[in-house]
């Protein structure tokens, strides 16, 4: 039987939540040893150090790496990028692992990447082939999908896309995504539970806010979120729970303005450093619809049968469920979009969508692979040529070219 160790990196408290039931099936595998090494967003007192969440779960971190630094400008992302990469080579060469295990397309994500593939350490990829164009995660995420050799793709579609990228078929898996599986193992708070978690009295109307920076719009974050919370003051019946943004540039000033737009009504309005998993999708049930640029009202809240509301193209290029509302990032697209999402014909089509994203069976799935691929000679990546004609596809046309 192969032995392996596997090491799982996760950087923010999403990721993580997206990554639990995969990190709970390696734990729970017999022949793997399971590393963790927990960076980025986790170590930052200012969004929440959710490390600790990880422990309480009871896993064990194996290495704790600090790479955040007080600036979110582009010079202070890129430091933590250059720390990062430093900073993992050491882990590497001390922990050892057969297999690195990285989720998506943050900068974290991209220094250890780099960092594995200098040190000859095999990369596993979740989420390749997915399209964000508002963003420069999508440059980071396909920049991954070159350096990684096993993919876990999210559908079909995404498992093509990276295939044109010139990775090999056999190496290639559609698993589904990570985020549904939360939705269908996980035993959620009831609604006076969460009350009593979050401290905060739930509405006859309620909504979820997550708005990340924007780092290729020429509109500002700041103008941006300025233009969802004067959206938002229109409708006073609603009460919202705000979660806190990555920390990309700019994510500062969308904190302070949501801060500000918080304290002038607490009675109805709350801000989050991190729900984490459990209470963020139990929150999901009692809410009308969620509003913002999260990957999150894609992938997982479609499940809930309730609108999602995505403001402008953090997320364009993402397969998308009947549920999304598309919207620009401006006060009248928002406040109209808002309107739809209550209207009682809208829900009535959010209550029937189908989540495009898999059965909630990923985990499982991506563990067996890890536990039996052959890794040998795995490193010396060749690209796979995709000759199409006009009558066939990707999938039955795609031939291997050696020069």
């Amino acid at each position: 039987m192969i032995h392996r160790k596997i090491c799982v990196i996760t950087g923010t408290r999403a990721e993580y939540g997206i990554l639990y039931w995969t990190i709970k099936e390696l734990k729970n595998s017999q022949n793997i040893d399971l590393q963790i090494i927990a960076t980025g967003t986790h170590l930052s007192p200012e969004f929440g150090l959710t490390y600790k969440e990880i422990e309480e779960d009871g896993f064990f971190i194996n290495k704790k790496i600090e790479i955040v630094l007080s600036s979110d400008t582009p010079i202070g992302i890129s430091k933590s990028m250059g720390l990062g990469l430093i900073s993992f080579a050491e882990a590497f060469d001390d922990l050892k692992p057969d297999i690195i295990l990285i989720l998506g397309d943050r900068y974290e994500m991209l220094a250890a990447a780099s960092a594995a593939m200098v040190s000859r350490i095999p990369i596993a990829h979740c989420h390749g082939g997915e399209a964000t164009e508002g963003v420069i995660d999508e440059a980071i995420r396909h920049s991954i999908t070159k350096m990684s050799h096993i993919h876990f793709a999210a559908t079909n579609i995404y498992r093509d896309k990276i295939i044109q990228l010139g990775e090999q078929p056999q190496n290639v898996f559609n698993v589904g995504g990570l985020g549904v599986e939360n939705t269908q193992r996980l035993s959620l708070l009831k609604r006076e539970e969460l009350e009593n978690s979050i401290n905060f009295k739930l509405g006859r109307y309620n909504i979820l806010v997550t708005f990340h920076p924007v780092t290729l719009d020429a509109q500002s974050s700041g103008v941006q979120i300025e233009a969802l919370l004067l959206a938002l003051n229109e409708f006073p019946e609603l009460n919202i729970i705000f979660t806190m943004p990555n920390s990309d540039t700019d994510s500062r000033i969308i904190i302070s303005r949501i801060n500000d737009f918080v304290s002038k009504n607490p009675s109805k309005r709350t801000l989050y450093s991190s729900l984490g998993k459990l209470r963020y999708l139990s929150a999901l049930q009692f809410m009308d619809f969620v509003i913002g640029n999260s990957s999150s009202g894609l992938a997982e809240v479609p499940s809930f049968k309730i609108p999602t509301i995505n403001i402008g193209d953090r997320q364009k290029g993402r397969l998308k469920s009947t549920s999304v509302i598309d919207c620009a990032p401006q006060f009248d697209s928002i406040k109209a979009a808002i309107k739809k999402a209550m209207s009682s014909e809208f829900k009535k089509l959010a209550n029937s969508t189908i989540n495009p994203y898999g059965d909630g069976m990923a985990s499982k799935k991506i563990v067996d692979i890890l536990s039996k691929i052959n890794i040998e000679d795995i490193l010396k990546k060749r690209f796979y040529d995709i000759k199409m004609d006009h009558n066939s596809s990707i999938n039955n046309t795609t031939k291997e070219v050696i020069i």
